[in-house]
């Protein structure tokens, strides 16, 4: 079992878990790979949650190496969270942003994910076999709906 560490930030206006009619709202989760992927992602699932009246909740598995703290990621939360912010607000509907610091991020997306969730990821476009393809086909295979973009 991987030991993670949640952070999450809500682009949304007031809390975004403050009434049990949001937490009944359809959820898509995007998955962040690389920037240009991930945005990719999120203007995909921002069009599918608009036409569905859902969330978007961006998960962000930061991996932490062993020789690290877990709460001491080599790359600062103040800047990732930063960088998120300003590709959230782009979205046309509220994004909840939810860092993981973690050791191994499948583990994790494995822990968070609520069964069956409707996932939406992106990674580029090649004719072999890519890590974020593999990651897309273990979600599949562990019973989530995934959505692949391809970027160039």
């Amino acid at each position: 079992m991987s030991v993670t560490f949640n952070h999450a930030l809500s682009t949304a206006v007031g809390d975004p878990d403050a009434t049990e009619a949001q937490e009944q709202k359809l959820n898509v989760t995007v998955v962040s790979t690389s920037m240009d992927s991930t945005v990719a992602a999120l203007k995909k699932a921002g069009a599918l949650a608009e036409s569905l009246g859902a969330r978007i909740t961006l998960v962000v598995p930061q991996i932490v190496p062993f020789s690290l703290e877990l709460t001491s990621p080599p790359v600062l939360v103040e800047f990732q969270e930063r960088r998120f912010r300003e590709i959230a607000a782009q979205s046309p509907v509220e994004v909840r942003v939810n860092f993981y610091l973690c050791r191994d991020a499948l583990e994790t997306l494995k822990a968070v994910l609520k069964p069956h969730s409707l996932v939406v990821l992106g990674g580029p476009r090649r004719f072999w076999p890519t890590r974020e393809k593999a990651l897309a086909r273990t979600l599949r295979k562990a019973g989530h709906e995934v959505i692949f973009i391809e970027t160039e």
